[in-house]
C-alpha cells in the first residue's frame, strides 16, 4: 500500500476490506509486553522506530517500514527514544 497521507492509507485499507484504520502514537521508550489482538493488523510506521517481536524473531522498524499480524498472534513491542507513530488497518475475523 503506497500512500502519502493518512486519508489515502485509510481509503485504500477500507477498500481492501479492513474494518477500521487508526493513527497510533507511542511515547518514547514504551515497552508493551507480549499480548494478542482479536483483529488482524496491517500497519506502516510513519515516524520514529520500534521493535516488533513475534516468537523468536524481532524486526527493527523505522519510518516507511510496514508489518502485518494475523489475529491472535502473540507479539511484543518496544519503541525508540523518540517514540513512534504508525497507521494501522484492522480487520476483525468473521
Amino acid at each position: 500500500m503506497q500512500t502519502t497521507t493518512f486519508k489515502d492509507y485509510e481509503t485504500q485499507a477500507l477498500a481492501q476490506g479492513y474494518d477500521a484504520v487508526v493513527d497510533r502514537a507511542w511515547a518514547p521508550d514504551t515497552v508493551v509486553d507480549e499480548h494478542t489482538h482479536p483483529f488482524a493488523a496491517k500497519a506502516v510506521v510513519v515516524d520514529g522506530e520500534m521493535w516488533l517481536t513475534v516468537g523468536n524473531h524481532t524486526r527493527h522498524l523505522t519510518a516507511g517500514d510496514d508489518f502485518e499480524l494475523d489475529a491472535l498472534v502473540p507479539h511484543s513491542e518496544r519503541y525508540g527514544p523518540q517514540g513512534a507513530r504508525y497507521w494501522v488497518a484492522r480487520k476483525t475475523p468473521a
